[in-house]
């Protein structure tokens, strides 16, 4: 039941249809008994700094930012934390009476799925696949944790890549390089790696059967994570799982990400089990 107290939280983006943030949000309200609710709002790209303007306006409490808007919303805020600085992303948005500040959970959601797992990035030599904003995100916070990185992107998108890994070269003391993504450089690459992450969209729902690594490149010593959360256990992990490598699905970092948001927009400790509870009931339930 909303009232004149309700507070608004919501994501902007477009396409939004798929979205589990709603969901899990509302959950999480629910379960601490606040009096908050969280919309999607489909935002086009020529709409963004009017979108921007409405939350001051509305007093929208916060906001979480997907594609396409992650890098170009930066200029309509007052400030950004220092984290989605360096990135150059912003996925979270905290209002506090008109003065927006931005925020990178991206990349600390990966991080804590990680360090939850037992698994310090520090010294480890990690693969990752993709070079779009979770990459970016993902990166720099392996490199800020002293992990050297090979990023692998298809040859279309190659510079973002190279970009990417010269800008964490002279941020951060980290070895970070770009190699065209194809079965060579997946070898080469793989036969140094101690952590295997997925950026990319293969694997993803519809696609379930395709996979960005061949099963013979992997290894029972690898750790795999897969950020794609749809479906839950993607062919890459299926097939990682099979020849013994530990696992971490995208559904992780989507709850742990959105925790961190929830935090921010509240002041309260994220029910990060009610939120991945229900994120795994709606996926269930699109797959029915």
């Amino acid at each position: 039941m909303t009232s004149g107290r309700t507070r608004i939280c919501g994501l902007i983006g477009d396409p939004i249809e798929h979205t589990l943030s709603p969901v899990m949000h509302n959950a999480a309200f629910r379960s601490k008994g606040l009096d908050y609710l969280y919309l999607p709002f489909r935002v086009k790209r020529e709409w963004l700094s009017q979108a921007i303007d409405g939350m001051r306006a509305l007093n929208i409490r916060g906001l979480n930012v997907t594609i396409p808007h992650k890098v170009d919303v930066i200029p309509y805020l007052n400030e950004l934390a220092p984290l989605a600085e360096k990135i150059g992303a912003v996925n979270t948005i905290v209002n506090d009476d008109g003065v927006l500040k931005g925020y990178n959970t991206d990349a600390a959601g990966f991080l804590k799925a990680l360090l939850k797992r037992g698994i310090k990035p520090e010294g480890k030599r990690v693969v990752i696949l993709g070079a779009g904003g979770a990459s970016r995100a993902i990166s720099f916070i392996l490199a800020e944790r002293s992990a050297s990185l090979v990023i692998l992107n298809r040859q279309l998108e190659f510079d973002w890549a190279a970009q990417l890994a010269s800008r964490l070269s002279q941020s951060f003391q980290s070895e970070a390089k770009a190699l065209e993504l194809n079965e060579p450089n997946l070898k080469a690459s793989l036969s140094q790696a101690d952590i295997l992450v997925n950026t990319t969209s293969l694997g993803m729902s519809p696609n379930s059967n395709e996979t960005p690594v061949p099963a013979k490149l992997l290894r029972p010593e690898f750790v795999v994570f897969d950020i794609v959360y749809n479906p839950i256990q993607t062919r890459l992990l299926k097939e990682a799982e099979g020849v013994g490598a530990e696992t971490i699905n995208g559904l992780e970092m989507l709850v742990e990400q959105g925790a961190l948001a929830f935090e921010m927009w509240t002041g309260l400790e994220a029910p990060i089990e009610v939120m991945k509870k229900e994120a795994i009931k709606a996926l269930q339930e699109n797959e029915d």
